[in-house]
This record gives structure tokens, sequence and C-alpha cells, in this order.
């Protein structure tokens, strides 16, 4: 298993929440077993940081995430499924920005998305903290992942600022990326900031 490092999932939204804790209609009537949530592409974005000589953090931003949350009303579970354009980075300047992307990275040209599926989660864990399985897709490799939800600390009727927090981390070389080891650390942190939007019925989002 992976070690975990700081990783934040922040699902922005009273009504998230609300719905998660079942203190929504939609989540307490039994017409309707699931309900999604598409993740807000114009107000989500996954932050990473890689080491250089253990010590210096490069820190850069991908600005398109997309994706959705499933509620199993009739099991009382979710789960949360995140897709991250590689090509859509911002760093401190355009030459780190073009490092990151090329093949000795995460190789945008071939590889254009990272991709995250949970496990199902029980929507208590969500309410309480806990891990969050599932498997993370890279440069066309998937690995098993693990991260450490925190409880909220704001209760569901807060309004549209109510984050909820996790920790985690990657191996660079677990994807295929084994250069420069000698300089840059193996351990990759992300940390990701997810608002969402009601999805009507029978849209992708």
């Amino acid at each position: 298993m992976i070690a975990t490092q700081p990783l934040r999932l922040a699902a922005v939204g009273g009504m998230l929440v609300g719905l998660l804790l079942g203190l929504c209609p939609a989540a307490t009537g039994a017409a309707e077993r699931y309900q999604r949530l598409a993740l807000d592409t114009a107000r989500s974005h996954v932050d990473f940081e890689v080491k250089v000589l253990w010590l210096v953090g490069v820190h850069g931003r991908f600005g398109s995430v997309h994706g959705m949350i499933t509620l199993d009303h009739f099991r009382n579970a979710a789960t949360v499924e995140a897709q991250i354009d590689t090509s859509v980075v911002a760093m401190r300047n355009r030459s780190h920005e073009e490092w990151v992307k090329s093949a000795e990275f995460f190789d945008a040209e071939h590889y254009p998305q990272i991709a995250f599926v949970s496990d199902a989660i029980p929507l208590q864990r969500l309410q309480m903290g806990g891990d969050i399985d599932g498997m993370l897709t890279l440069r066309g490799v998937s690995k098993r992942v693990r991260f450490e939800l925190a409880k909220p600390d704001c209760p569901a009727t807060s309004g549209d600022d109510c984050p909820l927090e996790a920790e985690g981390s990657i191996r660079r070389s677990d994807f295929g990326m084994s250069s420069r080891r000698g300089t840059l650390s193996d351990k990759v942190e992300l940390s990701f900031s997810i608002a969402t939007r009601p999805m009507a019925d029978g849209a992708r989002p």
C-alpha cells in the first residue's frame, strides 16, 4: 500500500454535505436509489508538489478536473470518479510546465488524463472521517491507493464552503517516472479542491 502524505479532497457545497449526511429530502426518499453530482470544472483544481533535493518543493496546479460523485441511497454509500487533464497545468514558469507535461513526468501527449475511481465509501465515513480506497491510473498504469479522510469541520447547513479533506501521496516510480532519482524525490504530494454542481438526469459531467 502506498504511504500517505497530504492530499486534500474538498467537496465544496452545503448541499453535498447535507446529502451525504442524509439530511436532504432527496437522500431520504425511496423513489431514486442513485443521485449524481458533477464535479464543477470551473471551481475545481488539483495541486501537486515534489521536492528537489528533499528540501525545496516544486509546486504545480492542474486546472481542469471533471467527473462525478454517485450517491447510492439504498446502500448508504458514495463513489467518486475524477479525471484530471494533464495538459492544463500552471507553474511558476513555462519551462517547468513543459517539463512536467513531458515524457519524463506526466507525459501529457500520450496520457492526457489522470483518473481516480474510489471504492464505495460509507456515508458515515464521509461524516466522521476514515480511509478512502480506490484505483488511480496515471501514465497508463493503475495502482491501488488509500487516502485518509478527515472529519469535516463545519456543519451540513453551513453553506457553500464546507470542505471534505483527506491525506495521501503517490510515488513516481510506481507509475514509470524514475528519472533524476538523485535530485528529485520519488514522492509526489497531491492536493484536491473539488466543487460540485447538480447533474441533470441522463447527463454526463
